[in-house]
């Protein structure tokens, strides 16, 4: 019963943070928006690895979160300064 309210409100995150996406009045508030969802992405792949007890998710998430903060790290460097 809780991983089914997990999931629902990380799907609501999810869904929360695609309008933001759609809907930001700046690109920086796209791109917080688009590192928002991948934090919260990465919370889902923890939690179907909970569900599914199966271990290789969380190293999948892991990965995934290093390559969200490069990819973060490198759009902000881009709105700041430009090419």
């Amino acid at each position: 019963m809780t991983q089914v309210v997990c999931l629902i409100l990380i799907g609501a995150g999810i869904v929360l943070c695609l309008v933001r996406m759609l809907k930001g009045p700046s690109t920086v508030d796209r791109a917080v928006a688009v590192d928002t969802s991948a934090t919260v992405t990465t919370a889902l792949l923890v939690m179907l690895a909970a569900v599914f007890k199966r271990y290789v998710y969380l190293d999948v998430a892991l990965v995934y979160a290093v390559l969200t903060f490069i990819g973060a790290v490198a759009i902000a460097r881009y709105l700041e300064r430009g090419l």
